[in-house]
């Protein structure tokens, strides 16, 4: 899907697309106005001037003193710029704009960073993601000498769905595969994710680096950084209307159905020391061992240990979701731990509140505006509105405990 886009009065020449620039929906395409003039370039509706973020300041020498990154909100703002960039990077590839016109090096430029290289899926020359590093040259020409606090070294930016025939069949191609399997690891692009992750992860340290990503892009970075979060590196992850529907998650909630429906008909069976049958013949055919049984065959059916070997707060991906996106509502599912919201989502910083039965941990980020359209629930743009409020819920959450619980499991 895309965002809704303004047309200027004067504009005589424009052409229909569908596109998904901004926000993906494997099943919701919009229909984009797209300039053909290089005139009309200035007002294109994916320019930065004209849907960008309206306040949001380039880093200046007062960061050397108050960054600005670490305000949350400029935080998650300049993320979702980045994500946009990529989107736009594949639409600049599409329609052969060159140095002069591209649209998408003004999300970047603003905020001091520059394109360090694109990853691009084989299959179709697509492209799906990029990095981007701290322009040095450019932060010393507006006198900042050194790299704001806060400011990651490098970010891995992924974009989702782009509802167009150049690449239309591959972006829904693995969002089938997501829907399927809920994993994305057999994916040509899970792979060279990953292997870019390691390689700006190892060369700037893991604390200096962030994946962000948005709907397919946002699964994608998810797994991609819980991989690599295996490996003993945990890098800062922001992720954006990540996708929470798949059959395989309804396969488990039909099991654990299952099992509460067992449980209740054991309960209703004589106690265990009034045996249906003879003691003699107890051992795996008891009712007891099947029910303790069933019980553990289901997790492991999905990959889910019960043991963990360390700490599972160390990595901790921040997920941004509105309650009216069928696509990633699921996340809002509790875990049965006591969460902490907050209408003031400067407290985005706060430590994740776990108790002892939480399995893993996530900072849910939920934009409550009452119902909503798809395309404007699911989109991108609304995680840089000037008028954001987001309930700080931090919690393990039902569906990120699930996805989560093996990152530290014995194998």
């Amino acid at each position: 899907m895309a965002n809704r886009v303004a047309m200027e009065e004067d504009v005589t020449e424009s052409v229909t697309l569908m596109v998904d620039s901004v926000a993906s929906s494997p099943m919701t395409p919009k229909t984009a106005v797209v300039m053909k003039d290089d005139d009309d370039d200035a007002h294109h509706p994916y320019a930065f001037h004209v849907s960008g973020p309206r306040n949001v300041a380039s880093p200046n020498w007062r960061d050397l003193i108050n960054s600005s990154w670490k305000d949350p909100n400029y935080k998650r703002t300049v993320m979702a710029c980045f994500i946009q960039a990529a989107y736009l990077l594949e639409l600049d590839r599409q329609e052969n704009r060159n140095e002069q016109n591209a649209l998408a090096p003004k999300w970047w430029i603003p905020f001091k960073y520059k394109l360090s290289h694109t990853l691009i899926d084989q299959r179709d020359g697509s492209i799906f993601g990029a990095v981007l590093e701290w322009d040095r040259a450019a932060a010393m020409a507006d006198l900042v000498v050194i790299r704001p606090s806060g400011a990651p070294k490098a970010v891995l930016a992924l974009r989702g769905t782009i509802l167009k025939s150049l690449t239309m069949r591959r972006d829904i191609e693995d969002d089938l595969r997501f829907l399927a399997w809920e994993s994305l690891k057999g994916s040509v692009r899970f792979n060279v994710a990953l292997e870019a992750l390691q390689s700006v992860a190892k060369r700037y340290g893991s604390r200096n680096v962030c994946i962000v990503g948005h709907s397919l892009g946002a699964g994608f970075a998810l797994q991609v950084g819980k991989a690599l979060a295996k490996e003993g590196l945990f890098v800062d992850a922001h992720l954006f209307n990540p996708p929470s529907i798949s059959l395989a998650m309804s396969l488990r909630n039909i099991g654990e159905k299952a099992s509460v429906a067992w449980k209740r008909l054991m309960s209703m069976l004589p106690p265990r020391n009034e045996p249906l049958i003879p003691s003699g013949n107890q051992g795996q055919g008891s009712p007891g061992n099947v029910s303790s049984g069933f019980r553990n065959w289901v997790p492991s059916f999905y990959g889910q240990s019960q043991k963990s070997t360390v700490d599972l707060r160390k990595w901790v991906p921040h997920l941004y979701v509105n309650d009216s996106d069928y696509i990633c509502c699921h996340y809002t599912d509790q875990d049965g731990v006591t969460e902490k919201r907050e209408v003031n989502n400067n407290k985005e910083n706060n430590g994740p509140v776990v108790n002892s039965n939480c399995q893993a941990a996530a900072k849910l980020f939920v934009m409550s505006k009452g119902k909503q359209k798809f395309h404007e629930a699911h989109g991108l743009e609304q995680w840089w509105s000037d008028n954001l409020e987001l309930q700080s819920a931090i919690h393990s959450s039902r569906l990120i405990s699930q996805q989560l619980k093996s990152l530290y499991s014995i194998k």
